[in-house]
């Protein structure tokens, strides 16, 4: 059975999925999802089509970080939820998804 990842590896590889992400999207943007009783405290990447990634991060402070390194804007969802592009991002892979297995 192979090891857990240490905690730098998860950073590293979480570091390395996001910056990729970054770095072949247009227009990306950060936004911080607040820990709730459920799920960890998060950040969702943006981009200008819609396309999102999600990744858990350790408090709001370090995503704030993240999305400095990264160089791009970051934002509290509980302040300006999310962007409609989201939803329409969303709206097309399901109706992808249904188009595939018809």
């Amino acid at each position: 059975m192979p090891a857990e990842p240490s905690q730098k590896e998860v950073r590293e590889a979480t570091l390395a999925h996001l910056q990729e992400f970054t770095r072949t999207r247009v227009g990306v943007e950060a936004y911080v999802e607040p820990k709730t009783n459920v799920t960890p405290t998060t950040v969702m990447l943006v981009a200008t089509d819609g396309e999102w990634t999600r990744r858990r991060v350790p408090d709001v402070r370090a995503a704030a970080e993240l999305a400095q390194t990264l160089g791009i804007p970051v934002y509290d969802v509980q302040r300006t939820g999310y962007p409609q592009r989201v939803r329409d991002w969303n709206a097309r892979q399901r109706i992808e998804r249904r188009r595939a297995s018809s």
